[in-house]
């Protein structure tokens, strides 16, 4: 164990390319899809949140189910849909980034939506009453209630993220884990601990957990700094 440690920091240490390339691809992949989602989600919850509507209830009793949506489940669906033999078989995406980001922005727009909701529900519903009064636009109504709840929203973006970047089913099924393309740091773990590269997964799990202490430790960051 402590040989593989040793060799495990070695290789970061080192700069192994490879380690580095599917760390970087787990990171542009994550950020992309969250990105995506958030664009989405944003206007989603804000509208949930601040508008009444027949199904409301059920809407959102939907959402959080889809919450805990296995992510095997979200590659096979996807997965039936893009190969070759699914209705959208002719993009030819399939074992591609985009494949993958349709995935994971199925994976985590729930959740986002779900946590802005439920941020956003937190407010004063004063609020968007009061800036109408004032003369406000929707858009700026909308800009100043994402920037009033900006700390919960914040929290719920970067939840989006630690969703996607630890995840692996939908990385393997939809990427399909090739070499210097689509190998994420999670299917690539899976691969060499399979292989017994016991370091090499070593090494990119120290990365996987430095992601995550990372994301979190900028969202306690954020917090305190606006207390």
């Amino acid at each position: 164990m402590l040989g593989a440690l040793a060799e495990a920091i070695r290789l970061l240490f080192t700069g192994d390319r490879e380690v580095y390339f599917i760390a970087w691809t787990s990171l542009h992949l994550s950020l992309v899809s969250v990105a995506v989602a958030s664009a989405l989600s944003l206007p989603l919850g804000f509208l949930i949140a601040l508008k009444s509507f027949r199904g409301k209830k059920q809407l959102i009793a939907f959402l959080n189910a889809l919450m805990a949506l296995p992510t095997v489940v979200v590659g096979l669906l996807v997965y039936s849909f893009i190969s070759r033999a699914g209705p959208l078989g002719f993009l030819g995406i399939l074992f591609t980034p985009s494949a993958i980001h349709l995935g994971q922005v199925i994976l985590c727009l729930p959740l986002i939506t779900s946590l802005v909701y439920s941020a956003l529900s937190r407010l004063d519903r004063r609020l968007p009453e009061t800036l109408v009064t004032l003369g406000a636009r929707r858009t700026e109504v909308f800009r100043m209630t994402i920037l009033e709840g900006r700390i919960a929203i914040l929290s719920a973006v970067l939840s989006g993220f630690g969703r996607v970047v630890g995840e692996v089913g939908v990385a393997m099924m939809l990427g399909g884990n090739i070499r210097w393309y689509t190998r994420t740091l999670t299917t690539a773990i899976a691969l060499e601990t399979s292989k017994g590269e016991f370091e090499l997964g070593l090494a990119l799990g120290i990365i996987l957990m430095a992601i995550a202490f990372a994301v979190n430790f900028t969202l306690h960051g954020v917090i305190r700094h606006e207390r």
